[in-house]
Protein backbone atom coordinates (compact mmCIF):
# COMPACT_ATOMS: atom_id res chain seq x y z
CA UNK A 1 0.00 0.00 0.00
CA UNK A 2 2.63 2.64 0.87
CA UNK A 3 6.03 3.21 -0.77
CA UNK A 4 9.14 3.27 1.74
CA UNK A 5 12.20 4.50 0.13
CA UNK A 6 15.78 5.88 1.27
CA UNK A 7 16.05 9.33 0.10
CA UNK A 8 19.30 10.25 2.14
CA UNK A 9 20.85 11.20 -1.39
CA UNK A 10 18.09 13.90 -1.74
CA UNK A 11 19.91 15.80 0.63
CA UNK A 12 22.68 17.15 -2.16
CA UNK A 13 19.45 17.66 -4.62
CA UNK A 14 18.60 21.67 -5.11
CA UNK A 15 14.54 22.43 -4.13
CA UNK A 16 13.50 22.89 -8.00
CA UNK A 17 15.20 19.01 -8.68
CA UNK A 18 13.02 18.22 -6.22
CA UNK A 19 9.74 19.54 -7.92
CA UNK A 20 10.41 18.04 -10.48
CA UNK A 21 11.05 14.62 -9.31
CA UNK A 22 7.67 15.17 -7.49
CA UNK A 23 6.01 15.83 -10.88
CA UNK A 24 7.40 12.83 -12.14
CA UNK A 25 6.54 10.30 -9.35
CA UNK A 26 2.81 11.04 -9.73
CA UNK A 27 2.57 11.68 -13.38
CA UNK A 28 3.51 7.39 -13.32
CA UNK A 29 0.02 6.05 -12.65
CA UNK A 30 0.64 3.29 -9.79
CA UNK A 31 -2.87 2.05 -9.90
CA UNK A 32 -4.46 0.43 -13.04
CA UNK A 33 -8.02 1.59 -11.36
CA UNK A 34 -8.67 4.49 -12.57
CA UNK A 35 -7.59 6.91 -15.69
CA UNK A 36 -8.26 10.16 -17.55
CA UNK A 37 -11.31 10.35 -18.96
CA UNK A 38 -13.16 7.77 -16.38
CA UNK A 39 -16.27 9.07 -14.49
CA UNK A 40 -16.69 7.58 -10.86
CA UNK A 41 -20.15 7.38 -9.53
CA UNK A 42 -21.63 5.54 -6.74
CA UNK A 43 -22.20 2.60 -9.19
CA UNK A 44 -17.89 1.82 -9.74
CA UNK A 45 -16.54 4.07 -6.87
CA UNK A 46 -14.86 0.51 -6.04
CA UNK A 47 -12.23 1.55 -8.59
CA UNK A 48 -10.94 4.43 -6.06
CA UNK A 49 -11.42 2.83 -2.67
CA UNK A 50 -7.85 2.49 -2.47
CA UNK A 51 -6.85 5.87 -4.31
CA UNK A 52 -8.42 8.10 -1.74
CA UNK A 53 -9.13 8.33 1.92
CA UNK A 54 -12.12 6.86 3.65
CA UNK A 55 -13.76 9.93 4.28
CA UNK A 56 -13.75 10.65 0.38
CA UNK A 57 -14.73 7.09 -0.43
CA UNK A 58 -17.79 7.51 1.93
CA UNK A 59 -19.22 10.56 0.01
CA UNK A 60 -18.68 8.86 -3.32
CA UNK A 61 -20.85 5.98 -2.01
CA UNK A 62 -23.52 8.77 -0.56
CA UNK A 63 -23.97 10.13 -4.23
CA UNK A 64 -20.27 12.29 -5.02
CA UNK A 65 -19.34 12.24 -8.50
CA UNK A 66 -15.51 12.29 -10.00
CA UNK A 67 -14.33 13.03 -13.59
CA UNK A 68 -10.80 11.67 -13.81
CA UNK A 69 -8.17 14.10 -15.47
CA UNK A 70 -4.51 14.08 -16.10
CA UNK A 71 -2.08 15.32 -13.01
CA UNK A 72 -0.83 18.88 -13.89
CA UNK A 73 2.11 20.43 -12.26
CA UNK A 74 1.95 22.65 -9.38
CA UNK A 75 4.70 25.54 -8.93
CA UNK A 76 5.65 27.19 -5.52
CA UNK A 77 5.03 31.10 -5.83
CA UNK A 78 8.36 32.43 -6.80
CA UNK A 79 9.17 34.18 -3.47
CA UNK A 80 8.62 31.22 -1.39
CA UNK A 81 10.87 29.29 -3.68
CA UNK A 82 13.42 31.73 -3.15
CA UNK A 83 12.93 32.04 0.73
CA UNK A 84 13.17 28.55 1.02
CA UNK A 85 16.72 28.25 -0.69
CA UNK A 86 18.11 31.51 1.56
CA UNK A 87 16.55 30.05 4.57
CA UNK A 88 15.77 26.09 5.13
CA UNK A 89 18.99 25.15 5.72
CA UNK A 90 19.36 26.93 8.85
CA UNK A 91 16.23 25.35 10.41
CA UNK A 92 15.91 22.41 12.60
CA UNK A 93 13.51 20.80 15.44
CA UNK A 94 13.96 21.43 18.94
CA UNK A 95 15.59 18.90 21.35
CA UNK A 96 11.96 17.33 22.24
CA UNK A 97 11.50 17.48 18.48
CA UNK A 98 8.26 19.32 19.03
CA UNK A 99 9.37 23.48 17.99
CA UNK A 100 11.40 24.91 15.19
CA UNK A 101 14.65 26.79 15.74
CA UNK A 102 15.93 29.35 13.11
CA UNK A 103 12.50 29.43 10.88
CA UNK A 104 12.52 32.79 8.86
CA UNK A 105 10.42 31.91 5.39
CA UNK A 106 10.09 29.45 2.75
CA UNK A 107 9.59 25.97 3.54
CA UNK A 108 10.83 24.39 7.14
CA UNK A 109 12.16 21.14 5.48
CA UNK A 110 12.18 20.90 2.17
CA UNK A 111 14.17 17.56 1.78
CA UNK A 112 12.09 15.12 3.22
CA UNK A 113 13.64 11.77 3.88
CA UNK A 114 10.57 9.05 4.62
CA UNK A 115 13.47 6.84 7.15
CA UNK A 116 13.71 9.78 9.12
CA UNK A 117 12.18 9.60 12.59
CA UNK A 118 11.00 12.85 13.07
CA UNK A 119 9.75 12.58 9.32
CA UNK A 120 5.98 13.21 10.50
CA UNK A 121 6.51 16.22 12.72
CA UNK A 122 8.68 17.87 9.82
CA UNK A 123 5.81 17.27 7.65
CA UNK A 124 3.55 18.91 9.71
CA UNK A 125 5.55 21.90 10.09
CA UNK A 126 6.25 22.29 6.31
CA UNK A 127 1.98 22.59 6.31
CA UNK A 128 2.07 25.27 9.20
CA UNK A 129 4.23 27.27 6.80
CA UNK A 130 2.65 26.32 3.49
CA UNK A 131 3.11 28.23 0.14
CA UNK A 132 -0.51 28.55 -0.17
CA UNK A 133 -0.29 31.97 1.39
CA UNK A 134 2.65 33.15 3.53
CA UNK A 135 1.45 37.02 4.53
CA UNK A 136 -1.92 37.71 4.58
CA UNK A 137 -5.29 36.68 2.82
CA UNK A 138 -8.81 38.19 3.19
CA UNK A 139 -11.59 35.79 1.45
CA UNK A 140 -14.44 38.11 1.14
CA UNK A 141 -18.24 37.34 1.65
CA UNK A 142 -18.55 33.54 1.18
CA UNK A 143 -21.66 31.38 2.02
CA UNK A 144 -21.83 27.48 2.90
CA UNK A 145 -25.25 24.88 3.49
CA UNK A 146 -25.58 22.89 5.68
CA UNK A 147 -27.78 19.72 5.38
CA UNK A 148 -28.05 15.93 5.42
CA UNK A 149 -26.79 13.70 2.68
CA UNK A 150 -29.35 11.70 0.03
CA UNK A 151 -29.11 10.30 -3.32
CA UNK A 152 -30.10 12.62 -5.80
CA UNK A 153 -30.72 16.28 -6.87
CA UNK A 154 -32.86 17.24 -3.96
CA UNK A 155 -31.34 19.07 -1.07
CA UNK A 156 -32.86 19.65 2.61
CA UNK A 157 -31.16 22.93 3.41
CA UNK A 158 -30.99 23.44 7.80
CA UNK A 159 -28.78 26.26 7.69
CA UNK A 160 -27.64 28.97 6.11
CA UNK A 161 -24.04 30.54 6.54
CA UNK A 162 -22.85 33.69 4.98
CA UNK A 163 -19.73 35.41 6.23
CA UNK A 164 -18.40 38.83 5.36
CA UNK A 165 -14.47 38.02 6.25
CA UNK A 166 -12.06 35.14 6.71
CA UNK A 167 -8.96 36.43 7.43
CA UNK A 168 -5.26 35.94 8.45
CA UNK A 169 -2.33 37.95 8.83
CA UNK A 170 1.36 36.34 9.60
CA UNK A 171 4.04 37.58 11.39
CA UNK A 172 6.88 34.37 10.54
CA UNK A 173 7.92 33.56 7.01
CA UNK A 174 6.31 36.66 5.16
CA UNK A 175 7.63 36.63 1.32
CA UNK A 176 5.64 38.94 -0.69
CA UNK A 177 3.85 41.86 1.54
CA UNK A 178 5.86 44.12 3.97
CA UNK A 179 7.75 44.01 6.19
CA UNK A 180 9.79 40.89 5.40
CA UNK A 181 10.76 38.63 6.20
CA UNK A 182 9.29 38.82 9.62
CA UNK A 183 6.98 41.25 11.35
CA UNK A 184 8.80 43.63 13.84
CA UNK A 185 5.73 42.88 16.25
CA UNK A 186 6.65 39.06 16.33
CA UNK A 187 9.67 40.21 19.00
CA UNK A 188 7.17 41.65 21.69
CA UNK A 189 4.51 39.43 21.21
CA UNK A 190 5.65 36.13 19.97
CA UNK A 191 2.61 35.74 17.32
CA UNK A 192 2.88 33.32 14.67
CA UNK A 193 -0.46 34.68 13.26
CA UNK A 194 -3.78 35.90 13.81
CA UNK A 195 -7.03 34.98 12.44
CA UNK A 196 -10.56 36.85 12.07
CA UNK A 197 -13.87 35.56 11.12
CA UNK A 198 -16.35 37.92 11.07
CA UNK A 199 -19.11 38.90 11.08
CA UNK A 200 -21.45 36.34 10.30
CA UNK A 201 -24.20 37.71 7.77
CA UNK A 202 -26.97 35.06 8.27
CA UNK A 203 -28.53 32.91 9.59
CA UNK A 204 -29.93 36.11 11.38
CA UNK A 205 -29.88 34.43 14.78
CA UNK A 206 -25.76 34.40 14.39
CA UNK A 207 -26.06 37.93 12.19
CA UNK A 208 -22.75 40.11 13.77
CA UNK A 209 -21.04 37.63 15.79
CA UNK A 210 -17.37 36.31 14.64
CA UNK A 211 -14.04 34.95 16.35
CA UNK A 212 -10.75 35.82 16.57
CA UNK A 213 -7.70 33.73 16.88
CA UNK A 214 -3.81 34.46 17.58
CA UNK A 215 -1.14 31.60 17.56
CA UNK A 216 2.10 31.80 19.42
CA UNK A 217 5.40 30.69 18.55
CA UNK A 218 5.61 29.48 22.36
CA UNK A 219 4.98 25.89 22.71
CA UNK A 220 3.92 26.38 26.23
CA UNK A 221 1.66 29.13 25.45
CA UNK A 222 -1.94 28.34 24.20
CA UNK A 223 -3.79 29.84 21.41
CA UNK A 224 -5.40 33.31 22.32
CA UNK A 225 -9.05 33.25 21.30
CA UNK A 226 -12.06 35.63 21.61
CA UNK A 227 -15.76 35.35 20.44
CA UNK A 228 -18.10 38.13 19.66
CA UNK A 229 -22.13 36.83 20.60
CA UNK A 230 -24.71 38.34 18.35
CA UNK A 231 -27.36 38.91 20.90
CA UNK A 232 -25.52 40.73 23.66
CA UNK A 233 -22.81 42.06 21.22
CA UNK A 234 -20.60 40.71 24.19
CA UNK A 235 -16.82 39.23 23.56
CA UNK A 236 -15.67 36.73 25.61
CA UNK A 237 -12.76 34.21 25.55
CA UNK A 238 -13.17 30.67 24.24
CA UNK A 239 -11.50 27.87 25.74
CA UNK A 240 -8.85 26.06 23.61
CA UNK A 241 -10.92 22.43 23.94
CA UNK A 242 -13.99 23.91 22.43
CA UNK A 243 -11.58 24.55 19.26
CA UNK A 244 -11.93 20.80 18.05
CA UNK A 245 -15.72 20.84 18.56
CA UNK A 246 -18.22 21.60 16.32
CA UNK A 247 -20.46 23.56 17.95
CA UNK A 248 -18.04 26.82 18.40
CA UNK A 249 -20.33 28.53 15.81
CA UNK A 250 -23.45 28.44 18.24
CA UNK A 251 -25.57 26.19 16.18
CA UNK A 252 -25.97 22.26 16.21
CA UNK A 253 -26.24 22.30 12.63
CA UNK A 254 -23.13 23.96 11.16
CA UNK A 255 -20.15 21.03 11.60
CA UNK A 256 -16.77 23.00 10.85
CA UNK A 257 -14.56 23.77 13.75
CA UNK A 258 -11.64 26.29 13.69
CA UNK A 259 -8.61 23.37 13.62
CA UNK A 260 -9.86 22.36 10.34
CA UNK A 261 -11.02 26.04 9.04
CA UNK A 262 -7.90 25.94 6.76
CA UNK A 263 -6.93 22.16 6.53
CA UNK A 264 -5.26 20.43 10.10
CA UNK A 265 -4.47 23.52 11.75
CA UNK A 266 -4.20 23.03 15.67
CA UNK A 267 -1.57 24.00 18.03
CA UNK A 268 1.19 21.93 16.53
CA UNK A 269 3.09 21.05 19.76
CA UNK A 270 0.00 19.69 21.45
CA UNK A 271 -0.25 16.75 19.07
CA UNK A 272 1.83 13.65 19.07
CA UNK A 273 2.76 12.36 14.65
CA UNK A 274 3.08 9.55 13.14
CA UNK A 275 4.06 8.82 9.53
CA UNK A 276 2.34 6.24 8.07
CA UNK A 277 3.73 6.43 4.61
CA UNK A 278 3.34 7.91 1.06
CA UNK A 279 1.49 7.25 -1.79
CA UNK A 280 -0.57 8.07 -4.86
CA UNK A 281 -3.91 9.27 -4.40
CA UNK A 282 -6.61 10.95 -6.38
CA UNK A 283 -7.33 15.01 -5.34
CA UNK A 284 -8.76 18.41 -6.77
CA UNK A 285 -6.28 20.90 -7.57
CA UNK A 286 -6.79 22.14 -10.28
CA UNK A 287 -10.91 22.89 -9.91
CA UNK A 288 -12.53 23.26 -13.24
CA UNK A 289 -15.46 25.28 -11.17
CA UNK A 290 -14.95 28.91 -9.74
CA UNK A 291 -17.21 29.26 -8.28
CA UNK A 292 -18.05 25.70 -7.72
CA UNK A 293 -20.84 23.90 -8.16
CA UNK A 294 -23.29 22.19 -6.28
CA UNK A 295 -23.13 18.69 -6.70
CA UNK A 296 -26.34 17.53 -8.26
CA UNK A 297 -26.46 14.10 -7.39
CA UNK A 298 -25.97 13.85 -3.13
CA UNK A 299 -28.17 16.54 -2.24
CA UNK A 300 -25.82 19.06 -2.65
CA UNK A 301 -23.53 18.10 -0.02
CA UNK A 302 -20.31 18.28 -2.07
CA UNK A 303 -19.02 19.86 -4.87
CA UNK A 304 -19.25 17.73 -8.55
CA UNK A 305 -18.22 16.62 -10.91
CA UNK A 306 -15.42 17.73 -10.46
CA UNK A 307 -11.73 17.30 -11.71
CA UNK A 308 -9.59 14.56 -9.32
CA UNK A 309 -6.17 13.76 -10.10
CA UNK A 310 -3.00 11.31 -9.02
CA UNK A 311 -0.92 13.29 -6.49
CA UNK A 312 1.79 12.33 -4.47
CA UNK A 313 0.38 12.40 -0.55
CA UNK A 314 2.06 11.87 2.75
CA UNK A 315 0.13 10.32 5.52
CA UNK A 316 0.42 11.41 8.92
CA UNK A 317 -1.63 10.79 11.71
CA UNK A 318 -1.65 12.92 14.09
CA UNK A 319 -3.54 12.24 17.87
CA UNK A 320 -3.83 14.89 20.84
CA UNK A 321 -1.21 14.94 23.81
CA UNK A 322 -3.87 14.52 26.28
CA UNK A 323 -1.58 16.61 28.84
CA UNK A 324 -2.26 19.87 26.51
CA UNK A 325 -5.53 19.69 24.82
CA UNK A 326 -9.16 17.98 25.17
CA UNK A 327 -9.58 17.82 21.58
CA UNK A 328 -12.57 16.07 20.63
CA UNK A 329 -10.69 14.03 17.82
CA UNK A 330 -9.28 11.05 19.10
CA UNK A 331 -7.10 10.95 15.90
CA UNK A 332 -7.00 12.39 12.79
CA UNK A 333 -5.02 11.58 9.55
CA UNK A 334 -4.15 14.06 7.45
CA UNK A 335 -3.79 13.36 3.55
CA UNK A 336 -1.04 15.93 2.53
CA UNK A 337 0.06 16.81 -1.27
CA UNK A 338 3.77 16.43 -1.40
CA UNK A 339 4.39 19.45 -3.90
CA UNK A 340 1.57 22.02 -3.10
CA UNK A 341 1.90 21.14 0.69
CA UNK A 342 -1.49 21.89 1.57
CA UNK A 343 -4.34 18.58 2.44
CA UNK A 344 -6.96 17.84 0.10
CA UNK A 345 -8.75 15.81 3.04
CA UNK A 346 -8.48 14.54 6.44
CA UNK A 347 -9.76 12.18 8.20
CA UNK A 348 -10.95 12.18 11.94
CA UNK A 349 -12.16 9.45 14.22
CA UNK A 350 -13.84 9.25 17.62
CA UNK A 351 -12.27 8.07 20.93
CA UNK A 352 -14.34 4.25 19.90
CA UNK A 353 -12.08 4.29 16.70
CA UNK A 354 -15.17 5.10 14.46
CA UNK A 355 -15.07 7.50 11.42
CA UNK A 356 -16.34 10.20 12.33
CA UNK A 357 -15.78 13.54 10.52
CA UNK A 358 -14.46 13.82 6.61
CA UNK A 359 -13.23 17.08 5.89
CA UNK A 360 -12.47 17.43 2.16
CA UNK A 361 -10.70 21.01 0.11
CA UNK A 362 -11.35 21.49 -3.54
CA UNK A 363 -8.42 23.72 -4.70
CA UNK A 364 -7.83 25.67 -8.17
CA UNK A 365 -4.57 26.63 -9.29
CA UNK A 366 -4.17 29.79 -11.53
CA UNK A 367 -3.45 33.21 -11.44
CA UNK A 368 -6.69 34.85 -10.21
CA UNK A 369 -9.98 33.13 -8.39
CA UNK A 370 -12.30 33.35 -10.77
CA UNK A 371 -11.91 34.06 -14.54
CA UNK A 372 -12.91 37.25 -14.97
CA UNK A 373 -10.91 38.96 -12.03
CA UNK A 374 -10.24 42.42 -12.04
CA UNK A 375 -8.42 43.03 -8.84
CA UNK A 376 -7.41 39.74 -7.17
CA UNK A 377 -4.56 39.20 -10.36
CA UNK A 378 -1.27 37.84 -9.35
CA UNK A 379 2.09 37.48 -11.51
CA UNK A 380 2.26 33.87 -11.01
CA UNK A 381 -0.17 30.88 -10.54
CA UNK A 382 -1.17 30.60 -6.69
CA UNK A 383 -3.62 27.99 -5.10
CA UNK A 384 -7.15 28.83 -4.12
CA UNK A 385 -9.54 26.94 -2.10
CA UNK A 386 -12.69 27.13 -3.93
CA UNK A 387 -15.09 24.61 -2.10
CA UNK A 388 -14.81 22.69 1.04
CA UNK A 389 -16.92 20.32 3.17
CA UNK A 390 -17.08 18.99 6.47
CA UNK A 391 -19.20 15.69 6.81
CA UNK A 392 -20.32 13.90 9.99
CA UNK A 393 -20.52 10.58 8.40
CA UNK A 394 -22.34 9.31 11.72
CA UNK A 395 -25.41 11.54 11.04
CA UNK A 396 -24.94 12.36 7.63
CA UNK A 397 -24.83 16.19 8.39
CA UNK A 398 -22.78 17.85 5.77
CA UNK A 399 -22.02 21.75 5.51
CA UNK A 400 -20.69 22.51 2.26
CA UNK A 401 -19.01 26.13 1.61
CA UNK A 402 -18.59 27.84 -1.58
CA UNK A 403 -15.39 30.36 -2.03
CA UNK A 404 -16.64 32.23 -3.95
CA UNK A 405 -20.03 31.89 -2.21
CA UNK A 406 -23.32 31.55 -4.30
CA UNK A 407 -25.76 34.04 -3.44
CA UNK A 408 -22.90 37.05 -1.89
CA UNK A 409 -21.66 40.04 -4.05
CA UNK A 410 -18.39 39.57 -3.61
CA UNK A 411 -17.07 38.03 -6.36
CA UNK A 412 -13.24 37.84 -6.75
CA UNK A 413 -13.48 36.66 -2.93
CA UNK A 414 -9.72 35.56 -2.59
CA UNK A 415 -7.15 38.18 -1.86
CA UNK A 416 -4.16 36.43 -1.06
CA UNK A 417 -0.62 38.02 -0.02
CA UNK A 418 -2.07 41.97 -1.44
CA UNK A 419 -1.97 43.71 1.95
CA UNK A 420 -5.83 43.50 2.11
CA UNK A 421 -5.65 43.32 6.26
CA UNK A 422 -3.35 44.38 8.79
CA UNK A 423 -2.83 43.71 12.29
CA UNK A 424 -5.71 46.17 13.23
CA UNK A 425 -7.66 43.50 11.51
CA UNK A 426 -7.61 41.55 14.48
CA UNK A 427 -8.55 43.06 17.67
CA UNK A 428 -11.83 42.36 19.82
CA UNK A 429 -12.58 45.92 18.83
CA UNK A 430 -12.36 45.77 15.21
CA UNK A 431 -14.78 42.80 15.48
CA UNK A 432 -17.24 44.68 17.91
CA UNK A 433 -17.20 47.65 15.14
CA UNK A 434 -17.99 45.11 11.75
CA UNK A 435 -20.76 44.05 13.95
CA UNK A 436 -22.80 47.22 14.09
CA UNK A 437 -24.12 47.37 10.54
Amino acid sequence: MFRRSASKWLQTVPVPVLTMLAVLAVSTPSHAQVKPGDFITPDNAEKVKDLVGPGVYYKVQHGMTMKIVPTERVDWPPPYMDATEKYSAQVRLTPDHKSLVGYVAGQPFPLIDVNDPQVATKIIWNNVFRPISTDDYDLRFYDCDSSYERRGPQQQQIDYFQIGHYMGYDLVGRTEVEPTPIDPDFKTTGRYWMFGLYPILAPNELRGSGFIRWRYADPRKGDDTWSLSSGSRRVRRVDESILSSSTTSGTSAQAWDPDHYSGFNPKTEQYNYKFLGEKNMLATIHALHSPEVRCPTDGGTSACPEAWEMRHLYIVEAKPDRAQTNALDARTVIYLDGEMWFEPYIDTYDRGGHLFRSHIYWLATRDRPVPDAKVAIYPFKRSFIVGSVSTDVQSGLATMCYLPGMETPERECWYINMGAVDKTSFTTDAMVRSASF
